[in-house]
This record gives structure tokens, sequence and C-alpha cells, in this order.
């Protein structure tokens, strides 16, 4: 038996020839979420999994073996029930209202933009069906949402080895996926002389005129041509 103690997220740091002649490994969700475990990858050869505990492995992630040769992690299918909106009664915030439910129950969802997943419980298809849901039972690969602070969420890698920096690098220097921020200049002149500098010229010209009580006290007294009314106007008369 080979033992197995590393992990490398996704393989990151790896060459994608060298992923692609690794012998792979097909585990299901209940196996993953073990930190210890034995298995036999597609090569024939037996593998005692010796993880950190708490660790989680995910579908892509590599296993690095005692002599140094690499086993890559497929998620396996298995049965999950996949709940969609039903596009005649409901609505996508379906979904999000199902996921809060879901959630409180500490159910372990799989997340995406039109569909969630979740290990079987007739329980709670029943409860997702009188919300107008869609329910169906699959087969396909299971990877819940990690928890909120988990040290990372699956696809979502700040700062790992083979990335280009922590997320505070790339974010301070404006290097933030190609669209640069700089030192957060946006050149926002704030001088209002000049329309408020914003590059949306509104120079403060709003829809309505102001009402007299806006101008109250704002007379120039000096100016005959002033009609505005007066601090003294507006109290009813010259002050003593």
């Amino acid at each position: 038996m080979l033992s197995i103690s590393k992990l490398l997220p996704q393989g990151r740091g790896l060459s994608g020839v060298l992923l692609r002649r690794a012998p792979t490994i097909e585990l299901d969700w209940d196996v993953r979420q073990k930190s210890r475990f034995d298995a036999v990858d597609s090569s024939g050869r037996t593998l005692g999994v010796f993880l950190a505990r708490g660790t989680v492995v995910r579908g892509g992630d590599v296993l690095v073996t005692e002599d140094g040769s690499l086993v890559v992690v497929r998620a396996q299918p298995q049965r999950v029930m996949v709940v969609r909106p039903c596009a005649e009664h409901g609505s996508p915030f379906d979904l999000l209202r199902a996921a809060y439910h879901l959630g409180n129950r500490h159910v372990q969802l799989e997340l995406a933009a039109d569909h969630l997943k979740l290990e079987p419980d007739h329980v709670l298809g029943a409860m997702l069906e009188r919300m107008h849901l869609i329910v169906s039972e699959e087969m396909a690969a299971f990877e819940p949402e990690a928890g909120a602070y988990a040290a990372e969420t699956p696809g979502h890698a700040h700062g790992s080895s083979g990335s280009s920096g922590s997320h505070a690098d790339r974010h301070g220097d404006g290097g933030h996926d190609g669209h640069s921020h700089g030192s957060h200049d946006h050149h926002h002149d704030h001088d209002h002389d000049r329309a408020h500098g914003h590059g949306h010229s509104h120079a403060h010209n709003h829809a309505q005129d102001p009402s007299p009580q806006d101008y109250r006290g704002d007379r120039d007294v000096s100016d005959p041509n002033d009609e505005r009314p007066s601090a003294d106007d507006a109290a009813g008369g010259p002050r003593a």
C-alpha cells in the first residue's frame, strides 16, 4: 500500500502534461469529505490516504504518494437531487429562498446560478416541491459549497501556489484581472465649479425649481435685480 499525506489543491503548479499522464481515482462525496481512507487508483495501486484532519478532497485535486508519484482525483457521479425553478409558476428567486431554508437545516448544497444539488432526502424533496420548485434525481458529481470560514471555496482561490501572487498583491497594485485600479485615483476633481467633475456633467440642475424657502436669506441687497426674499423678508420685516 502506498501512503499519501500530501494534497495539491487543483494540481496548482503542475504542468498539464504531468496531470494527463497521472493515474486517477474516482471518489464520491462521502469518501472525499474524510481525511483518512483507502482506495485503488486507475493503475491498480492500493492507496492509504492520511491527510490533515479536516481536509476535504475535491474533484481536480492531486494526491502525492510517498514515492513522489501523482494521483488525480475525480468526483465520482452519485445520486443527487437537482432543484430547479419552475418556469411556469415560479422564478429564479425561488432558488434563493430554497437555499435559505436548506441552509437553516445545515444541508450540504452545491450552488449554481440555475439549480441546486443536494443528497437525496424525500422529506426535503417534498418541502421543495411545495415551494413550486422542480425536483429530480440524477447521477452527477457532487461538490457542495465549503463553509463560510473554510480556507477556500472550490474554483475561487486567492494566493495559492501557481497563482500570480496573493489576493492582496493582485488587488493592491491594480492588477485585478486586467482592469487597472492604480492607486484608486479615479480623478474625481470634486471641483464643483466645473459641473462636479465626474464625467457625467450634471451641474446640479435638478428637475424642479427650488421653492423660495431654499433661497431664504440669500438675497444680495446690493443687487437691485435680485428679487429673492431676504432673511428680513422671511421674518416679516427688517430686524431691529
